[in-house]
């Protein structure tokens, strides 16, 4: 009696505990939520309902994939543009 849906939101669990581990407020935190999320809905029999949740839950992949690489964008932004953004404004240089 299992449910043909059930691989999909292993491979989901999966995914989402694979991208919590470089989330900003620590692993523990996201993996406590992801647990916690997956078993408010343990209950869900409904096929659609679980594709409802599976759907929301690749959205959430999406989201943290943005946001992943919006921190990324950001650390390399600061480290390449930093100089020269000081260089044209002079900063850190003595005055005369």
């Amino acid at each position: 009696m299992a449910n043909p849906l059930r691989s999909e939101v292993r491979q989901l669990y999966k995914n989402l505990l694979f991208l919590g581990r470089e989330y900003p407020k620590g692993a523990d935190y996201f993996r406590e939520r992801l647990k916690s999320a997956f078993m408010k809905n343990k209950g869900v029999t409904d096929p659609e309902e679980i594709k409802k949740l599976v759907d929301r839950g690749e959205f959430v992949i999406k989201e943290l994939e943005a946001l992943y690489y919006l921190r990324k964008y950001r650390a390399m932004k600061k480290r390449y543009y930093e100089e020269e953004l000081s260089a044209v404004l002079n900063i850190g240089r003595p005055v005369d």
